[in-house]
């Protein structure tokens, strides 16, 4: 089976040559940039294909490029994708704002991973380091069939399965769920609030903590809170720790913070993304 990739040389294009390179589809790689094109050569051994080369006889058109040009890119190959072929997009945000263009005989998919969880059972130094996934730890996947046959659900799923590699579970969802998991949960709330924490840290720095031993004890109670919070153990706060949240929490956050989960609200952010 034919798989043309788009953006094979950049940051995430190198990630999934590097795992297509270890399954059954016959991977076609496009780069337009002289630096990805010599990554892709340097680091894998690849060459590159013209667009048209690619597409000729594409079964899977994965599309590993920026958000803000995939609208772009699809359109300026979407004439000559072959009839029943299946586009992938690696994250929805494209998609939901309506930038794919219009052609009734493909298919639109739509995977993206979910990243190596905090808590695993990786044994081995590398699965441990690997924090983004798709190289040594296992990780979940989100994916969507936006467009196109029941039928092609599996063979969506198999790429996603194959380029975020090894994957311990993979999930159906819409892409309008899909927008809620990022930049919703994702981006908007858990970046934003890990962001606060490390201001907090850095707060209680420069009020004379030394550093490493509030680095020490944010992360280790961040582990520990965690685990509770998220049922991993079977544990309950203290009295103490349950007042804190009592009145931090009215201090922390609005009291409608819920509201980014709102249609109107997911949609100007990715407006803003793409």
């Amino acid at each position: 089976m034919k798989l043309a990739l788009f953006g094979a040389g950049g940051k995430m294009g190198v990630r999934l040559s590097r795992n297509l390179a270890a399954t059954d589809f016959e991977t076609a790689h496009v780069e337009v940039s002289p630096e990805g094109r010599e990554r892709l050569k340097t680091e894998l051994g690849f060459d590159c294909q013209s667009p048209d080369s690619a597409l000729d006889g594409a079964d899977v058109v994965v599309l590993a490029v920026p958000d803000t040009v995939i609208g772009r890119v699809a359109a300026s190959i979407i004439d000559k994708v072959p009839s029943g072929a299946m586009i992938v997009c690696l994250d929805a945000a494209a998609p939901f704002a309506g930038h794919l263009p219009e052609r009734k005989d493909v298919t639109y998919f739509v995977s993206h991973p979910c990243h190596p969880p905090i808590f695993n059972d990786e044994t081995t130094a590398e699965g441990r380091k690997d924090y983004f996934g798709g190289i040594a730890a296992q990780q979940g996947i989100v994916n969507a069939l936006m467009q196109g046959p029941e039928a092609d659900y599996a063979l969506g799923e198999k790429v996603g399965k194959a380029i975020f590699a090894p994957v311990a579970r993979s999930h159906r969802v819409t892409v309008e769920q899909m927008a809620l998991l990022e930049p919703g949960l994702s981006e908007t709330v858990c970046a934003s609030l890990l962001d606060v924490m490390r201001e907090a840290m850095d707060e209680v720095v420069a009020r004379g903590v030394p550093r490493e031993a509030a680095r020490d004890f944010l992360l280790g109670h961040m582990n520990i809170l965690g685990a509770v919070i998220f049922g991993e153990v079977d544990g309950v706060f203290s009295d103490a720790c349950n007042k804190a949240i009592e009145f931090g929490k009215p201090v922390l956050m609005r009291d409608d913070w819920k509201r980014v989960f709102e249609p109107e609200e997911i949609a100007q952010s990715i407006k803003r993304i793409t």
